[in-house]
């Protein structure tokens, strides 16, 4: 199995530095970081790990969702799904860390029917490669079917 990569380029403290994020083995974009618009509710531009890992948790839930939904008999019409990572104050050992991930997932399937489509959605949040990597975080999820 092949092996993605990203660079990161910082200069400064914590506090003024910045850095630049390049996803390098896609190549497909550059993206400012730092520590004060991390940490601020507007992003203003710039990205962040937490962001960078909602993208990635909510890609591979869409691969994962649709494989399973296949498997289970139904066919995907359209999926999108959502992840939302929320940053926080880790109590116990200082710092921060990832409290929380929602995982919202609306379906337009044929085949499945609500119940279906939730048993599905469940075994692709367990079994989702970034969710078992991300198993450290309380991963909720709110998945149903639109019409």
């Amino acid at each position: 199995m092949p092996t993605r990569s990203a660079r990161t380029a910082w200069t400064g403290g914590l506090q003024d530095g910045s850095g630049q994020v390049e996803l390098t083995s896609s190549g497909v974009g550059t993206y400012d970081v730092s520590f004060p618009k991390r940490a601020a509710d507007d992003a203003d531009g710039a990205t962040s790990p937490e962001e960078l890992i909602a993208g990635a948790h909510s890609a591979c839930y869409a691969m994962s969702l649709s494989n399973l939904v296949t498997e289970a008999g139904g066919t995907v019409h359209s999926l999108d799904v959502t992840a939302d990572v929320t940053l926080g104050p880790d109590k116990e050992a200082g710092g921060f860390k990832l409290t929380r991930i929602k995982l919202t997932a609306r379906g337009e399937v044929e085949g499945l029917d609500e119940a279906g489509f939730k048993d599905a959605a469940e075994k692709a949040k367990a079994g989702c490669p970034i969710s078992k990597a991300l198993a450290a975080v309380d991963i909720t999820l709110d998945a149903a079917l639109e019409s």
